[in-house]
């Protein structure tokens, strides 16, 4: 067996992801319509009744848009969320569909076990998380202000991060986003900046050098592209004297179209 890994979308409009091996397959986030979800579970041969769990990783529209839909078209579907987090989702959910996990603490979806570990963001209590299968392991890191310690050590030995590149610093500050909102994206509590994964990828490379697969992802519509995240990603590290290609694979999710599916 082996984990595969599916961005459906990923970005500041909408993020969500399927994670699976042959016997346990989950989602993380829901902030896209429930058609693309169930569109992507059929594009990658992922039958509704294999997927046993929806992990929530904060409370913002743009990754819990379809919850009440999925739990109306996935049969048995549990979602996961830690108690802050529910507290302030509005979306309605089924009670019996409700489940708790703690911060921190590692908890198992079928053959998958999950930690989830917290990131600094402007929502009640914000996680990412780590998905081990196989002897492979997967995390996703987006939403974040800046990349704590405790994010370095959990994503250090990944085989496949999700890692966010939200914007352009320079993009931005020119753009026309209201003030008030520049300082909230560029904040301790907002989002990672191209050159914020790039230091990040930097930092765990320099300490584990293995083989791995990124994909950069939460991109902004209005203060990035793609082909400028990649390029400043690739720049801060080459900066560092650390190459792409080989054992360090660097790729852009998709804001609106899925991915391949990552066999890690």
């Amino acid at each position: 067996m082996s984990l595969k890994f599916c961005s459906f979308a990923s970005g500041s409009s909408g993020n969500s992801y399927l994670i699976k091996n042959d016997d346990t397959a989950i989602l993380i986030d829901a902030g896209i319509s429930g058609k693309r979800i169930l569109q992507g579970l059929e594009e990658t041969r992922t039958p509704r009744d294999a997927v046993s769990a929806l992990l929530v990783t904060h409370e913002h529209i743009d990754h819990v848009k379809s919850l009440p839909v999925l739990t109306k078209r996935i049969p048995g579907l549990e979602i996961f969320a830690n108690e802050a987090t529910w507290e302030a989702i509005e979306r309605p959910v089924p009670e019996e569909t409700k489940k708790m996990f703690i911060t921190g603490e590692p908890f198992a979806v079928g053959s998958l076990r999950i930690r989830p570990f917290p990131v600094p963001h402007d929502a009640a209590e914000p996680v990412g998380f780590s998905v081990n299968g196989d002897g492979s392991k997967v995390s996703l890191v987006t939403d974040a202000g800046y990349i704590t310690e405790e994010i370095i050590e959990e994503i250090l030995d990944a085989d496949l991060l999700l890692l966010e590149a939200n914007h352009e610093r320079e993009m931005l500050l020119m753009g026309h986003y209201p003030y008030p909102l520049k300082q909230r994206i560029l904040s301790d509590e907002g989002h990672l900046s191209n050159l914020s994964a790039g230091e990040c990828l930097c930092r765990i490379v320099e300490r584990n050098r293995k083989k791995r697969q990124i994909l950069l992802g939460h991109l902004s519509g209005e203060n990035n592209d793609p082909h400028v995240a990649l390029l400043t990603v690739e720049n801060t590290l080459m900066e560092r004297e650390i190459y792409t290609g080989g054992d360090l694979q660097v790729k852009v999710a998709s804001r609106d179209e899925r991915s391949r599916v990552y066999v890690v």
